[in-house]
């Protein structure tokens, strides 16, 4: 039973230790990972907003364009 006991705190401490060497190795593709996926998020809310402000501009073009063609109107009739 004390070999076992023994073979276990071994295998432990050989895991702890394993585990303490990897951490800056998982901190650093943690870190870079993270980074990755800000920038793909950033992209893709500024093409969504992009594609919005075009919808937009657009829309405001088509009321420009009537609100001109119905001043044109009112100057004609007045």
């Amino acid at each position: 039973m004390n070999d076992d006991t023994s073979a276990n705190e071994t295998n432990q401490d050989l895991l702890a230790r394993l585990k303490h060497l990897a951490q800056p190795l998982v901190d650093s593709l943690d870190s870079r990972l993270r980074e990755q996926v800000d920038r793909r998020v950033d992209d893709r809310v500024e093409a969504s907003l992009s594609s919005r402000l075009s919808v937009i501009e657009r829309a405001i073009a088509d009321l420009d364009r009537a609100v001109k063609e119905l001043e044109a109107r009112l100057d004609k009739e007045g």
